[in-house]
């Protein structure tokens, strides 16, 4: 995928930088570890520091120092996931932040203005999650949200050019919940908009990863071939190849910064919990077939000392890995789809990946 910033190669992991900042990572270090793009969140942004502060200062790329492609969400998840703290209206949402409970609202208008404010290079329409479990009537209302909400934000976008100076992308988001027809409803409408790329949103809510997979499986063969399709908020490692397996190309998750600052690291040969006894005298790297900073220079009894004394390197260390692991998974995987052993790979490595150190 082309953008204004850099051409994307998929399928790609995009790390997440909620508040224009992937955790403990500089840019610096995310450009040698071989990011394309990051993520960052609308929600987050328009509450603090405010989307036309970024714009004041000429963007997300000027404003963070990342010099590659951006994508923003549009806050959809993060306002569902607020439950007690918003209200769910036909032109929007209205909902309190969860800073300092002050009042906002959120239309399909105001978030793609948001964007325009920040300048990510792809941006989402704003839409309803539909939780999950819920009944096919219940996912119906959700979606009727969703399609009305991505429509009026396309015209608004249509009417309203970027703000500094080159193109924005357009995704569009599937709903539709666990429900089949209501997926292929949703995928039926998004193609009458004809956004650039589709996003399969209201996954890895609870649901089992079987079921995610079936659903994936299922959108992919009834989306457009020629743009990309990107699965938000997922996830493991093995989620990852089992979805890029089904025709994925984007994904992004805080897991692996999330569970770097928590004690554990996802490794070749499975996950490593680097808090445990286990590893306290272990002169040995995090994981041996790894290339990564944090592997060729330091040990698993260090980083035990380093998070069970409070350092923040700790946090740093781990993160760096856990997102080398992921992008390198990521070349790996397109370097096997374009030499035609993809499926044989994927499957010896999900093996590998999904065992667990003590």
């Amino acid at each position: 995928m082309k953008t204004a910033h850099g051409e994307i190669p998929t399928p790609i992991f995009m790390p997440v930088g909620t508040a224009a900042s992937v955790k403990a990572v500089p840019p610096r270090d995310l450009h040698e570890m071989g990011a394309k793009i990051i993520l960052a969140n609308t929600y987050h942004l328009h509450l603090r520091p405010g989307t036309p502060l970024i714009a004041q200062m000429g963007g997300i790329h000027k404003f963070n120092g990342w010099h590659g492609p951006v994508l923003t969400d549009s806050g959809g998840f993060q306002v569902w996931s607020l439950k007690d703290l918003r209200k769910i209206k036909e032109n929007g949402v209205e909902f309190r932040s969860h800073l300092d409970g002050s009042k906002h609202f959120f239309s399909p208008e105001s978030v793609m203005q948001s964007q325009r404010e920040i300048g990510a290079d792809v941006i989402m329409a704003f839409d309803e999650c539909t939780p999950y479990p819920s009944t096919i009537e219940e996912a119906q209302k959700s979606l009727n949200y969703t399609k009305r909400w991505t429509r009026t934000a396309k015209e608004w976008l249509c009417e309203n050019p970027p703000l500094h100076g080159y193109e924005q992308k357009f995704f569009g988001i599937v709903q539709g919940g666990m429900h089949e027809e209501l997926r292929l409803q949703a995928i039926e409408e998004l193609k009458d908009i004809n956004p650039d790329g589709y996003a399969l949103g209201g996954l890895s809510v609870g649901e089992p990863a079987e079921m995610m997979y079936k659903i994936a499986d299922l959108c992919t063969d009834h989306l457009p071939s020629d743009k990309p399709r990107y699965v938000m908020g997922v996830g493991t490692p093995w989620n990852l190849l089992e979805l890029i397996s089904r025709g994925i190309d984007m994904f992004d998750c805080v897991m692996p910064t999330r569970n770097a600052r928590n004690g554990m690291m996802f490794t070749s040969k499975g996950v490593l919990h680097y808090k445990s006894a286990r590893h306290k005298e272990e002169k040995i790297p995090p994981d041996e077939n790894c290339d990564c900073y944090t592997c060729k220079n330091f040990s698993r009894a260090y980083l035990r000392h380093l998070i069970h004394s409070g350092e923040i390197l700790a946090w740093q260390l781990a993160s760096i890995h856990n997102l080398h692991f992921y992008l390198n998974l990521m070349k790996q995987a397109r370097d096997r789809i374009a030499s035609g052993n993809f499926e044989e790979w994927s499957s010896e490595t999900i093996s590998a990946m999904q065992g667990e150190f003590a």
